[in-house]
Formats: C-alpha cells, structure tokens, sequence
C-alpha cells in the first residue's frame, strides 16, 4: 500500500506548466513541520517535492500562494533520468491525487465572498470543505490546524 498525507506550508508559488498535449502539471514543494523539536528548542521541517496533474494542478496554482497551507493526499513515486552532463538523476515526489485548502484566501479578491471555515459548501477548487464535526485528517476537532508563521521554515 502506497499512501502519503501530508499537512505543510508551500515554499513558493505552484509552477504550473502544461505538457506538449495541453495536460495540465504544477510542481511544488511543501514544509512539513516535524512533530519534535531539535537540541535547541527549534522546530525543523522536511521539504517534500510534489507533482499534481490536471485540473487539480490549474486549482492548486490559482487558489494559492507562497506560504499557504494545504493539507495533500497522494502517493509516493520514485522516477530517474539522465541530465545534460549524462548524469543518472533519481527522484522521490509525492504524486498528488487531492488536495484540501487550510486557510481562508486573503482579503484581497476583489469584493468575492470568502467560503467560512467548516462549512458545508464546495470550495472553489471543487473539492469538498470539512463539515463541522467531520473527521478530515486536515483538521483538529473540526477547527483547522494552526501554525503560527514564525514556525515557517521559509
């Protein structure tokens, strides 16, 4: 069984770029916080390169930003290639087959009306919020997770 869930903050914009036949492919690269702290009290993170393909991939690019955090279901796949130099370059990403937005987008959107946390109603980005009382992995008893900005890596 191969199942990655992971809950970061991007560490820059989603590149979106699109494949000779027009499919649709964002890379990016996310900061999961570690659940324990180092030597010195500090909170370190691992960065995790992933790929989302599509439509999904056109949603994630529009309706984030640097520093926005998303919670990612998906898989972890292994690929290699030769570079320019005929070097073997291996690579481990997290292919992503959904994605849940953890934040509320910023003021700045032009008067649209911003979906409330918890509820019932479809995100932008056509996939479902959590409900209230729902058991999204995304989620801490129905209120989303909070990290402050200064545990960013970024």
């Amino acid at each position: 069984m191969n199942v990655t869930t992971l809950v970061g903050r991007l560490t820059k914009e989603v590149e979106l770029k699109y494949s000779a036949n027009g499919t649709a492919v964002g890379n990016f690269t996310l900061a999961v916080n570690r659940s324990f702290t180092n030597q010195q009290g500090e909170r370190e993170a691992d960065f995790i390169q992933c790929v989302i393909w599509r439509k999904a991939a056109e949603n994630l690019a529009q309706f984030t930003r640097k520093g926005s955090q998303i919670g990612i279901e998906g898989r972890i796949q292994t690929r290699n290639y030769e570079n320019q130099q005929g070097t073997r370059v291996y690579v481990t990403e997290v292919v992503v087959n959904n994605f849940h937005l953890l934040e509320q987008k910023p003021a700045d959107t032009g008067g649209q009306q911003q979906p409330q946390p918890n509820s019932q109603q479809q995100s932008k980005n056509g996939y479902n919020q959590p409900k209230n009382g729902g058991n999204s992995p995304f989620m801490d008893n129905g209120r989303p997770i909070d990290i402050s900005s200064d545990e960013l890596p970024f």
